[in-house]
């Protein structure tokens, strides 16, 4: 047995697997950085054992380092852990049953009340048919979450009648109601005035039975022109086309109900998520609701 099995590993990544110079250094590091916490309790790399190197993970997450660099530590160890176990130095790989921390979902791109209005207002100054279509898509999408397959699809009925609600097939065929605001209805009343105009000359009936007819093969506007669409609106309406698209729309309109005190499982219905845990994403918001409320309304919470 070496006295130094961390070099003999390093070697062996150089000699045998010919890993590049700046592979060697980070499994070095990370190593070290091991080595540092077991040394703290009196341990070696070849006498620790699965629970210290758990207590090292969670120290790694104290520190406040992020889920892919604790994976990518835990990805060295075991390596080197293995290779331990090869030259019979260790019995058991301590590192072979742990599991890598969870990559914390990434809060959702969306956009401020302020930018959907300036995106909503740029929209109705064109009163040209087109103007009307995509203000029409712009307060449906921005009143209903819809994902923009179902918003595309939407058949042709959609908002004829006075109720404000639309029957929804999402995912998987599951049905939903979701709300049309006022505004939604308006716009959708104006389109219909100029809508004979999108549809094909041929008379398609495919198309017809859309409430957004198109000449493309599936019969309605398709995800790339209303993409395409949806990019030049926020150029002129002064916004970052990067940051705009229909799933950003989406997001505000989740972010923007759950603000104004929406409760998480009626926004869980109203997206159509089949998991509440995927509606969780936005917790960030009632999180910072919460503080708010704490601050604006509890006693100690008050300057004197």
């Amino acid at each position: 047995m070496t006295d130094h099995p961390e070099d003999a590993f390093l070697e062996m990544m150089s000699a045998e697997r010919g890993a590049a110079q700046n592979t060697l250094l980070a499994y070095r590091r990370d190593l070290e950085d091991l080595q540092s916490h077991l040394r703290a309790s009196k341990l070696s790399l070849l006498t620790a054992k699965s629970d210290d190197l758990e207590q090292w993970l969670r120290s790694l997450h104290r520190q406040g380092l992020s889920a892919a660099t604790a994976a990518r530590k835990l990805s060295a160890a075991r390596r080197f852990y293995r290779f331990c176990q090869s030259e019979k130095w260790i019995e058991q790989n301590p590192a072979r049953l742990l599991k890598p921390p969870k990559h914390s979902k990434p809060l959702p791109k969306t956009l401020s009340e302020d930018q959907v209005e300036i995106l909503l207002q740029t929209a109705a100054a064109d009163k040209s048919p087109a103007g009307l279509r995509m203000t029409a898509l712009l307060e449906i999408l921005y009143a209903s979450g819809l994902r923009v397959s179902e918003l595309l699809s939407l058949p042709d009925q959609s908002g004829k009648s006075r109720e404000n609600l639309i029957m929804i097939r999402g995912k998987g065929g599951r049905e939903r109601l979701v709300p049309l605001n006022n505004s939604a209805h308006k716009a959708i009343r104006n389109w219909r005035k100029v809508r004979e105009k999108f549809l094909p000359a041929n008379n398609n009936r495919r198309a017809a039975g859309f409430l957004f007819p198109s000449r493309s093969r599936a019969g309605h506007l398709s995800r790339e022109r209303f993409f395409a669409l949806l990019k030049q609106l926020a150029a002129q309406a002064g916004l970052n086309p990067r940051e705009v698209s229909p799933h950003v729309l989406r997001h505000a309109f989740a972010s923007h109900l759950l603000a104004r005190g929406a409760d998480l499982r009626v926004l869980q219905t109203l997206l159509g998520h089949a998991d509440i845990s995927t509606t969780e994403i936005y917790t960030h918001i009632l999180d910072e609701r919460l503080k708010s409320l704490v601050k604006s309304h509890h006693p100690l919470s008050r300057s004197k």
